[in-house]
């Protein structure tokens, strides 16, 4: 069977040759007599298998040494609590930037440990844009600054790193992470799932600076205290052991690509081409702020709703997956990972003249 050009916003496409690689070594990994599923978390195997992961995504990352690399289990959604619950430290308040579905998420969760200033806010414009600096009304003495670098669902990133002064930053990076090189030393903690950039869903990454652990708020679950969880190297609990290795596969996938710049250079070709293809078009439109467009998320209407259902069903006869937007926002998206070859790009961009052409 053929497969697919798989466009879902996570679990989203993974890259063949790791899929190949993770068949390959489905049943005896590398003559252990056992799948990594199997493997004690404890064990030699595994061991080698975690730290090397760990290895290739601080390279790859270029992650300095006074920060954690943590593999852990609870999507970022439990990290909308662990942040509070580890960065409060008897201060009552923290930062948020609104600017979408992700960041709406992550604020209501916060409203449980702490209380939260939202900063900025992009509801006015239905979330098409993100505030500017000049636009955010800082709090100098605030817990953290909290921000979805990019949005998921809404196709909209920060054109720009906010500038948090001498707060720590924590940065929601689920759906753009890996995607181009970025300044961990910028950042206070960066976390992120794994279903989008890294691997299967299951498995939560979080870069953590060592001065952030350790003080969690008393009361907190040995499970939410990253302290407890870097000092068991994060096997405090038996870890998601076969994403964890597949996310190794991916890092070193990366690596022999030519790593995070080759990567932002593919994906800016990738997401060019569809917004030119967008753009060049009376029959397709994008909502987002030309200067606030995600690389990452493609959000696009058709000039008549009516045919939605049949573009779908269209693309999806022609190989073309998952493509209808979000409910809440409707039309279609196209989510262009890093595992989302060249090809597949064009093979939508090209689908979606012919229905124009057929349908406009």
């Amino acid at each position: 069977m053929a497969r697919t050009f798989n466009f879902s916003a996570g679990p989203a496409v993974l890259p063949e040759e790791v899929l190949l690689q993770a068949q390959e070594e489905m049943l005896d990994w590398h003559g252990s007599g056992m799948s990594v599923m199997e493997m004690s978390h404890r064990g030699k195997e595994f061991v080698s298998i975690a730290e090397q992961a760990e290895a290739d995504l601080r390279e790859l990352m270029a992650v300095p040494d006074n920060y954690k690399v943590l593999f852990l289990q609870g999507g970022a959604s439990s990290q909308f609590a662990m942040v509070p619950l580890n960065l409060m430290r008897g201060n009552p308040t923290a930062d948020y930037i609104n600017t979408g579905a992700w960041s709406k998420k992550a604020i209501a969760e916060a409203k449980k440990f702490c209380e939260v200033n939202v900063a900025g806010t992009a509801e006015e414009s239905s979330f098409t844009t993100v505030p500017s600096q000049e636009e955010l009304d800082l709090n100098p003495d605030a817990a953290y600054l909290h921000f979805t670098p990019n949005e998921t669902i809404g196709g909209v990133e920060f054109p720009y790193l906010p500038d948090a002064g001498d707060v720590p930053l924590v940065a929601d990076m689920s759906s753009n992470i890996l995607s181009r090189p970025v300044d961990v030393s910028k950042y206070g903690i960066i976390y992120a799932g794994a279903q989008k950039n890294i691997g299967p869903a299951g498995l939560t990454v979080a870069i953590v600076r060592d001065d952030l652990i350790g003080e969690a708020v008393p009361g907190t679950p040995a499970m939410f205290d990253y302290k407890t969880l870097s000092d068991a190297d994060s096997m405090y609990n038996t870890p998601p052991t076969y994403a964890w290795y597949f996310a190794g596969l991916v890092f070193k996938l990366l690596k022999r690509k030519g790593g995070l710049a080759a990567m932002a250079e593919t994906n800016q070709r990738k997401a060019k081409a569809l917004y030119d293809a967008i753009d060049n078009s009376s029959f397709y439109a994008n909502p987002v702020d030309i200067n606030c467009r995600s690389l990452m998320n493609v959000p696009f209407t058709l000039a008549n709703a009516d045919l939605d259902a049949t573009f779908l069903a269209e693309a999806k006869e022609a190989g073309l997956v998952t493509l209808k937007g979000h409910r809440s926002v409707g039309g279609m998206r196209a989510s262009i990972y890093n595992a989302m070859p060249e090809e597949g790009v064009q093979a939508l961009i090209d689908f979606m003249a012919d229905f124009e052409k057929r349908n406009g």
